[in-house]
């Protein structure tokens, strides 16, 4: 039996049941918060999975207090990126799109589990799953909207409506997990305590169908979300987040940003 490896220790693997991968993004120090190499790692192990014949559905979960904080503004995230994607204004967005939708074309089914909360960023690599089971007390949400931009991964009307896209995006408020689910970003939420044995029994039930099948039905869905211009949709809002830096607001931001940051080297 061949073993599935990870090449960062930022990405555990282990295998709860037969036929299901577990991943636990391991920076618990960091609240989680993705860097390239996590990514990378995340990308290569969900790539081997999908060549593993004894796999046939995987569960992506948090280390320590978290899901995901978001992405690691304090790395290089410029640098080192995983895979190849053009550059130019809004590139970064660009980027992580076609990074989180390559997860739709995977052939086995991914399931995220979240607790704790998931930021940001963190918030976007959960809706790239196939399946969203949260912990009831789980906060979600993308404050970046409130001083920024608009989210780099523009998935929220396709998830959750008009009408609840208008509002989190308008105060970049929070939501907790019964209520991310009633929106329709998550499938169920449960009580944290039995929120893991809970995804592992769903992951045994989508394991009981052949991956052969069962990529035909995970790609039906997300083939009519195509159809109905959700990837384009995402896709041409990384433009619309481009813009948010041009913004004189936003200008101001980053200018003050910088000069704090210059009085704090200078003085040190």
């Amino acid at each position: 039996m061949k073993a599935l490896v990870s090449d960062t220790d930022k990405i555990l693997l282990d295998e709860p049941a037969e036929h299901v991968l577990r991943i636990t993004l391991n920076r618990p120090e960091k609240r989680n918060a993705i860097d390239n190499e996590m990514r990378g790692g995340l990308m290569n192990v969900l790539q081997q999975a999908d060549r593993e014949e004894r796999i046939r559905v995987s569960i992506l979960r948090g280390a320590g207090k978290c899901f995901s904080s978001g992405y690691d503004l304090g790395s290089d995230l410029a640098s080192g990126q995983p895979y190849f994607s053009s550059d130019g204004d809004g590139s970064w967005s660009r980027h992580v799109v076609q990074g989180w939708t390559s997860l739709w074309d995977l052939a086995k089914p991914v399931i995220a589990q979240v607790h704790g909360y998931a930021m940001a960023g963190g918030s976007e690599m959960a809706t790239a799953c196939d399946l969203v089971y949260v912990a009831e007390d789980a906060k979600i949400g993308y404050p970046v909207v409130r001083m920024v931009s608009p989210p780099d991964m523009q998935f929220h009307p396709w998830l959750v409506g008009m009408r609840n896209s208008m509002e989190l995006l308008l105060t970049g408020d929070s939501v907790d997990g019964r209520e991310a689910a009633r929106m329709g970003f998550a499938n169920r939420a449960y009580p944290v305590e039995q929120l893991e044995a809970r995804v592992l029994a769903i992951a045994l039930r989508v394991a009981k169908i052949p991956s052969d099948l069962q990529q035909l039905n995970k790609r039906s869905v997300h083939r009519a979300m195509e159809v109905m211009g959700a990837r384009a949709a995402m896709r041409a809002g990384s433009e619309l987040q481009a813009l948010a830096v041009h913004q004189p607001s936003v200008r101001a931001l980053l200018q003050n940003l910088q000069a704090n940051m210059k009085k704090a080297f200078d003085a040190s």
